[in-house]
Order: C-alpha cells, then sequence, then structure tokens
C-alpha cells in the first residue's frame, strides 16, 4: 500500500496513454485528498480545474496530472457524474453541514441595537417606578394621615440620592464598564421599589430612606447607560439610538401612569410597587446574559459588525484616573452644563406643574387633567425619534457633527419658546393643551442635541460628562419647581413661562457660541 509521506513519481516528460497509469493517478489523487473517503470498489473520474464538469481523458500530459494533485490542497473538488453512489452521498453530507451553519435572523440582529433595546427597556422601568409614586401617594396619604407637607417632603425624597449618584455614576460607569453599573441600578432600584409598602408601613422615615435609595439606583442610570452606548453604537447611529433609549423614559410615564389607577382599584396601592418592581429582576437576568460593556468583551459579536464599530475611532483603552481638570477647561463642556440647566428649567416646570395648570387655568377636572398629562409624553416619545432619524441623515449625508447637533437643539430650544408665549394669546382649552403638546415635542429634539453631545466631545469620559450636566439638570428642576410656587404665588402664570422662554433663549446663545461636535478629549 502507498504510503502518503515521503512519495515521489518520476515521470517522463511527454504523455501517459495507458489505463494503469491514469489509475496510479486517480489512487495517489485519493490517498492525498484530506479526511480521506472510504475506499471504494472502483476509482472515480476527477476533473481537472482547467477543464470543470468533464472527465480526464485516456491521453493526459504531465503537466495535467500535477494540475490534478494540485486539488489537495483545495478543501472542495468537484466529482464527475461518473463518480460511484458512495462518493456523492459523502459529498451530499458535506453539503448539509454547510447548510447547517446558517443562522437564523434574530441571531443576525445587530449586537448594537439589542444593547440599545435593553437599555430601552431600562429607562422603561425607570420612569414607571419614578411615576407610580404620584399615584399611589393619594390613597396613602389618605391611609396614614399625610399632611401636604409631608407629601412634598416624600416626592423630594427621591431627589437626595438622584443628585448624590449623577457624577459618582459617571465616574464608576467609565471606569468599570457601563454593564455593570446600568444593572446595578436596575436591580438596586427595583428592590427600593418593591421595598416602599414595607417602609411606609415601618415609619415615614424609613419610607424616607427607600426613595432615597431608589433615587441612588436611578441615578447611575443615565450615565451608564451614555458609557455603555459610546462604545457600542457608530457616529452615525447615535442620534437614532439615544432618542429610542429616552423615549424609554417617557413611554414609562404614560405606561406608569396608565396602569397605576388600575392595580390600585383592583389590588390596592401596594400591588403598583410590587408588580413595577418584580419586573426589574426579569429585566436583570436578561441584561446578564446577553450585554457586555464593550464589543471587546463580547466573544459572540460578528466580525463585520466590530469592524463596524470600531472604525468609529472606538477608544479600547479602560479609563483610570479622571482629568477632572482638562475636563472643566474646555469651553464645550461648560456649554453642555448651562444648557442642560436651561433645558430641564422649562421641562420639569411643563412636567411638573402641568396637571395644576389644566386645573386652575383650563379648569379641567382631576380625571382630565391626568388624561391629557399623558398626551405630552406620548409627543415626546415620538418626536425624540423623529428628531433621531433627521439627525442621523443629516451627518450620513455629510453635514458636520457640529452643524447637526447646533441645528437639533435649537430646534429643541426655540421650538418650546415659541409656544409658551403662545398660551397667553390662546383662550381655547383644546388649543392650550395642543400649545403645550407642541412645546414638549419640539423640547425632545433635544436628544439629538445636547443629549448626544458627550459622546461626540468626549466619548471615554462621557459617562463623567452626563453626570456632570444632568447634576445641572436635576438642580434646575429642584429650583425650577419651587421657584414656580413662589412665582404664582405673588405673580401669575405668564411670568412662569416668561423665565422659562428667557433661559431657553441664553441656552440657544451658549450652545450655538461655545458646543461642538467634534472630539475635545481623547
Amino acid at each position: 500500500m502507498l504510503g502518503r509521506s515521503a512519495l515521489t513519481i518520476s515521470l517522463p516528460r511527454g504523455t501517459i496513454t495507458t489505463t494503469s497509469a491514469m489509475n496510479t493517478a486517480r489512487a495517489l489523487l485519493y490517498s492525498f485528498t484530506n479526511p480521506p473517503l472510504r475506499p471504494l470498489k472502483s476509482l472515480p473520474d476527477i476533473s481537472c480545474p482547467k477543464r470543470p464538469r468533464e472527465a480526464l481523458k485516456h491521453v493526459c500530459s504531465v503537466e495535467e496530472i500535477n494540475c490534478v494533485f494540485s486539488l489537495r490542497q483545495s478543501e472542495r473538488y468537484e466529482i464527475l457524474k461518473s463518480v460511484p453512489e458512495a462518493a456523492k452521498l459523502e459529498v451530499d453530507a458535506l453539503d448539509d453541514v454547510v447548510l447547517d451553519r446558517t443562522v437564523p435572523w434574530w441571531e443576525e440582529f445587530p449586537k448594537r441595537w439589542v444593547i440599545v433595546i435593553l437599555c430601552f427597556s431600562a429607562f422603561l422601568l425607570c420612569n414607571m417606578d419614578r411615576v407610580n409614586m404620584s399615584i399611589a401617594i393619594l390613597p396613602m396619604s389618605a391611609e396614614y394621615n399625610w399632611n401636604p407637607s409631608t407629601v412634598g417632603l416624600i416626592q423630594s425624597s427621591f431627589f437626595w440620592g438622584y443628585l448624590l449618584t449623577q457624577i459618582a455614576g459617571g465616574i464608576w460607569a467609565d471606569k468599570v464598564g457601563g454593564k455593570r453599573v446600568l444593572g446595578f441600578g436596575v436591580i438596586w432600584w427595583s428592590i427600593a421599589t418593591v421595598l416602599t409598602p414595607v417602609a411606609a408601613k415601618a415609619g415615614l422615615p424609613f419610607l424616607l430612606v427607600a426613595r432615597a435609595f431608589m433615587g441612588i439606583g436611578e441615578g447611575v442610570a443615565m450615565p451608564a447607560m451614555n458609557n455603555i452606548l459610546s462604545k457600542w453604537v457608530p457616529v452615525s447611529e447615535r442620534s437614532r439610538s439615544l432618542a429610542l433609549v429616552y423615549s424609554g423614559m417617557y413611554l414609562g410615564s404614560v405606561t406608569g401612569l396608565a396602569f397605576s389607577p388600575f392595580l390600585i382599584h383592583q389590588f390596592g396601592w401596594p400591588s403598583v410597587f410590587y408588580s413595577f418592581g418584580s419586573l426589574g429582576t426579569v429585566w436583570f437576568a436578561t441584561w446578564l446574559s446577553k450585554a457586555y460593556s464593550s464589543p471587546l468583551d463580547d466573544p459572540q459579536l460578528r466580525p463585520e459588525e466590530k469592524k463596524l464599530i470600531f472604525a468609529n475611532s472606538f477608544s479600547k483603552e479602560p479609563v483610570k484616573t479622571i482629568p477632572w481638570g482638562l475636563i472643566l477647561s474646555k469651553a464645550p463642556v461648560w456649554a453642555l452644563i448651562v444648557s442642560h440647566f436651561c433645558h430641564n428649567w422649562g421641562t420639569f416646570i411643563l412636567l411638573t406643574w402641568m396637571p395644576t395648570y389644566y386645573n386652575q387655568v383650563l379648569k379641567f377636572n382631576l380625571t382630565e387633567s391626568g388624561l391629557f398629562c399623558v398626551l405630552p409624553w406620548l409627543t415626546m416619545a415620538f418626536s425624540a425619534n423623529l428628531g433621531g432619524w433627521i439627525a442621523d441623515t443629516l451627518v450620513s449625508k455629510g453635514l458636520s457633527v457640529t452643524t447637526v447637533r447646533k441645528i437639533m437643539q435649537s430646534i429643541g430650544f426655540l421650538g418650546p419658546a415659541f409656544f409658551l408665549t403662545q398660551l397667553s394669546h390662546i383662550d381655547s382649552p383644546a388649543m392650550a393643551v395642543l400649545c403645550m403638546a407642541c412645546s414638549q415635542g419640539t423640547d425632545a429634539f433635544s436628544q439629538s442635541g445636547l443629549y448626544s453631545n458627550h459622546q461626540d466631545i468626549a466619548p471615554r469620559y462621557s459617562g463623567v460628562l452626563l453626570g456632570l450636566s444632568n447634576t445641572a439638570g436635576v438642580l434646575a428642576g429642584v429650583f425650577g419647581t419651587a421657584a414656580t410656587g413662589y412665582i404664582l404665588q405673588h405673580g401669575s402664570w405668564d411670568d412662569v413661562f416668561k423665565v422659562s422662554v428667557g433661559l431657553y433663549l441664553v441656552g440657544t446663545v451658549v450652545w450655538n457660541l461655545f458646543s461642538t461636535g467634534e472630539k475635545i478629549l481623547d
């Protein structure tokens, strides 16, 4: 039997015409085939690549035989019609293996958008758990005999923890990765939500601590999300991805406001906290199995998607120290902070005081006020995604990121300013509601403006930057809500709107003068 190693054949130049020579060539070809086929009763005719689908002739040159031998290096070879049935079955089996390697469509779905959808669902739960207290506080205050001052204290206790973890959450996310921090945040605030009824029965101090703990969990969510998306999402898809994630907050408010009254009526007010909080554990289990902080950490990421992500100057080095002096010395960073403050002043006032405005000015009853409060959230969810699509389209068509961010944020400032100035000239409640909805709808274009800019100017420190600017935004909400009460006590709603419009205009000027879409920190 011929061996596979150290086999040499000397053939004279010219042609070979004997049947034995052809059988020898075929036998050699089979001996070099990898993997070897089972012994067959007769050897099949094997074509030369120069003559596909043709049998070797009885007259064959040495060069053609060498060509046949070279097939040993190829992964596949062709078998002629004269191949025995056993050999055909083996080739069919190989074809079956190739077909089995095709993956279903859901496994080919871009992994970066799996991350985006999971972040969207986290923010959906975030606002569901946040707004449920605004509904449940009514039966709770009746049961525990809380006065309005106590109710206000309970509502504000959430912000104690929320403010505490904005910057800390950003630092943590930039250093250890967004997966750990966002996962921690969701499971932390979910546990605090579930424990709220227990804390309320234990006493007011325990309830205040539970609400502050919930704020701690939700406080790290936005910086962690910003960090993980800065690594996963290319700049050409950044606006759409962030708009979708933030629309989860808006839809979470709608869902919480819609389902909380039903659950309270059917099962009592504790059911709101138990049911909403338990959803966080389901999300957490999915997050652990599907999410990664970086594309580098995902062993199942397809090569073509990894190439697309890394083509956008993705930074592979983890953050070890935060260059605070360098960060705070950059004018675009301060443009973010100031603009976030100006933006959130108007946003928080409208969302916090809107039911009161509907009741006092438009003379809606409480049921109607609650119904119309949902409309701005729906409008914001729609317009945020519309703005994201427009922004990414403009970037893909060659418009600079700086120009796109300035356009979108200018709409986010000037749109609400315009519609708020029209409220003093409107007498129809329907037109007033439409004006408020349009104000919030144009406000949501900010998701493609300042909310996307953290990743533009400093992708490695995007969590820290969002923590800084969102701290200013939360402070605007706290101070703005309190200032509105003072203004209404000494003035009118027109005065409230004038202050908001003034800050919107200040934000517009600062943003267009000092912001940029280029990377300023590496």
